[in-house]
């Protein structure tokens, strides 16, 4: 008898349970195609880019997806760092 145990949860990773097809449409929509081919140069972003064909090109080629999840861990770090950025702005002039 074996004894099999769930996954341990992955609290501090921000990936867990995303998509790539999820993590792609929120690039997609922060940095734009251009924007998105600026960090990450790759000719789907540039040549009559698609979710769909995007996908396709990450889901075969581990490094390119590798670089995408590392670009989304940074626009959350951004963004995190921008609301708190306002909000520090917000209490400091009187607003909050």
């Amino acid at each position: 008898m074996t004894d099999s145990k769930p996954p341990a949860p992955q609290k501090h990773n921000p990936l867990h349970g995303l998509t790539l097809e999820f993590i792609l449409t929120e690039l997609v929509a922060h940095y734009g195609w251009a924007g998105l081919h600026e960090h990450v140069a790759l000719n789907c972003f540039v040549s009559e880019p698609s979710i769909k064909s995007s996908l396709k090109l990450l889901r075969k080629t581990p490094w390119a997806r590798e670089k995408i999840e590392g670009l989304y861990g940074f626009m959350l770090r951004e963004r995190k760092r921008g609301a708190s950025l306002y909000q520090r702005k917000v209490v400091r002039d009187g607003e909050g």
